[in-house]
């Protein structure tokens, strides 16, 4: 590491508000896959960190949403975790931080804009969250997630989107299908029936729930693929 990278990084960690012990992990967890040759993304790149990161993230913050809606039900915590944890919000804090200006990238990538991309921003928040974890441990990981997500708990303003509209931009931020909503069971009278629904994306069942009504019950079965994504 040069001196000029070296500066580059101790100037990060002050935005970061955490000192590394080895920077190697930060510097990882900048690189884009476009950085390093094919045969080494895996593991020189910050996909294996923005993976880990993704999950303490969904962790921490669904802590926090514990701690300070302690009289909301199960499905308005997950609408409110997976509107803090969706990539836009990681980009937001990833802007903020200006993450975009140290995020290491391939010629082709830098040229089509990629300090910019929403995807990696996000991306690169999450792996950033991972290399603070692994060098300083939960504590330091959760202390740095606070505070760069509590605000935003606290800004969240009109209603909540319903856990279908979030499930749908979830699918399709990571480039994937819609998800596609089947009834597998219909039980109890005709004027009072249950349904059971079971959702799926590309294919594969993501959740499950049941309700008095078709769209209750498709509503709970999005609402419980968004708290399998975020755990």
């Amino acid at each position: 590491m040069n001196t000029h990278q070296a500066q580059i990084l101790e100037a990060l960690e002050g935005r970061l508000q955490y000192r590394f012990k080895d920077r190697a992990g930060l510097l990882r967890a900048l690189t884009h896959r476009s950085a390093v040759p094919g045969d080494q993304v895996a593991h020189e790149s910050y996909q294996r960190h923005e993976f880990l990161g993704d999950r303490v993230l969904a962790l921490v913050v669904a802590e926090m949403l514990f701690t300070a809606y302690p009289r909301e039900e199960e499905g308005d915590l997950a609408r409110r975790l997976n509107q803090l944890v969706r990539r836009e919000t990681c980009a937001e804090v990833a802007t903020d931080l200006d993450l975009g200006a140290v995020v290491r990238l391939g010629a082709g990538e830098r040229q089509s804009g990629g300090r910019r991309k929403e995807a990696i921003l996000g991306d690169v928040a999450e792996a950033v969250i991972a290399a603070i974890y692994l060098d300083g441990g939960f504590d330091a990981a959760r202390d740095f997630v606070l505070r760069n997500w509590k605000p935003r708990m606290e800004n969240l303003t009109g209603p909540l989107r319903d856990s279908k509209t979030l499930l749908q931009e979830w699918a399709q931020g990571r480039g994937q299908g819609l998800p596609a909503y089947s009834i597998v069971d219909r039980s109890g009278p005709d004027h009072a029936p249950t349904f059971r629904v079971v959702v799926t994306i590309d294919g594969e069942a993501a959740g499950e729930g049941q309700g008095k009504s078709k769209r209750d019950a498709e509503q709970a079965a999005a609402a419980e693929a968004l708290a399998n994504r975020a755990g």
